[in-house]
């Protein structure tokens, strides 16, 4: 059986800070991620999908983590189809824009030349080397939106993008249903199989029209992914709801206890799990991740220790 990891999506969101689960000497970036790393093995950093990392801050990072510590990496919103505000663009992309783009407030990938969309990501990729070559790179995370459906088409999408990333294990979430569809599952696993992508596998509400059911895959022999959203229906397709409340929830430990067999099963599978809370209000979290790893570690799974 591989090995499990245990963490959250975010060591640094506002209501974390707040919430007093950091010591009060822990008041810095460099001693909250040192406190952080003492606490957990694995982070996922999700300020990769708002804007571009700069080189020195993933020097910074691996710098300041124990040698066995592990970050997985959100794919910047350009690269998954998810509207991006121009000022997100790193600069000299926005200085080589055209005027009849330089107006709008958000820009697509479709806008862009394929040159240019190239570079941004050559840009990404050398800009997290630093942690790869520490040995601390987990992988990066593609998650589509819910307007991306199941197609051949964007199957080639998906393997556009993982052809910038020849060196880095890339896993894939999505957030439209037509994938995981009882006509569709079988062939979506079995093209993430065949081109050696990682399923991400979700706890999220369901009953909703952008539901992803709760299945477990293993699609790589070598990594598999579980990120945990939160199960608060009322806002997860709402309108206008910051990210505060809409993964405002807290799980028990019964609705926890569901997942151990199926983390289980994909460590049976493969050489990494990573299990990850994204329910990143005040410290429900971090709370959720030690009290996962407790429930695995108490049937007798690998689990990694910080």
């Amino acid at each position: 059986m591989g090995q499990i990891l245990t963490g959250t999506s975010s060591w640094t969101d506002p209501t974390l800070l707040t919430s007093g689960w950091y010591p009060p000497d822990a008041d810095t970036p460099a001693t909250r991620l040192e406190y952080y790393a003492s606490r957990f093995p694995l982070v996922e950093v999700d300020s990769t999908y708002y804007g571009l990392p700069a080189e020195r801050t993933a020097v910074l990072w691996a710098d300041r983590t124990p040698d066995h510590f592990t970050f997985d990496f959100k794919a910047f919103r350009l690269f998954t189809d998810h509207p991006t505000p121009i000022k997100a663009l790193p600069k000299k992309v926005r200085d080589a824009l055209p005027d009849s783009l330089k107006d709008k407030r958000n820009i697509y990938r479709k806008d862009l030349p394929k040159d240019v969309v190239d570079d941004i990501y050559r840009m990404y990729r050398q800009a997290l080397m630093p942690v790869h070559s520490a040995g601390k790179m987990g992988a990066v995370f593609f998650q589509y939106p819910h307007w991306f459906y199941f197609s051949r088409e964007n199957m080639q999408r998906i393997l556009e993008a993982r052809e910038h990333f020849p060196d880095y294990r890339v896993a894939v979430e999505f957030r439209q249903p037509s994938w995981l569809s009882e006509e569709n599952r079988e062939k979506t696993f079995d093209f993430l199989r065949e081109n050696d992508l990682a399923y991400v596998a979700v706890d999220e509400p369901q009953g909703t029209r952008a539901s992803i059911p709760p299945l477990a895959a293993a699609t790589t022999a070598q990594l598999s992914v579980v990120r945990f959203h939160g199960r608060r229906e009322e806002t997860w397709v709402a309108r206008d709801v910051g990210v505060e409340e809409r993964f405002k929830y807290c799980y028990s430990e019964g609705e926890l206890q569901e997942w151990v067999p199926k983390v289980e099963r994909l460590a049976a599978e493969t050489q990494q799990t990573h299990v990850l809370m994204n329910n990143c209000y005040s410290d429900y979290g971090v709370r959720n991740a030690q009290q996962m790893a407790l429930l695995l570690q108490a049937d007798g799974a690998p689990v990694a220790r910080a």
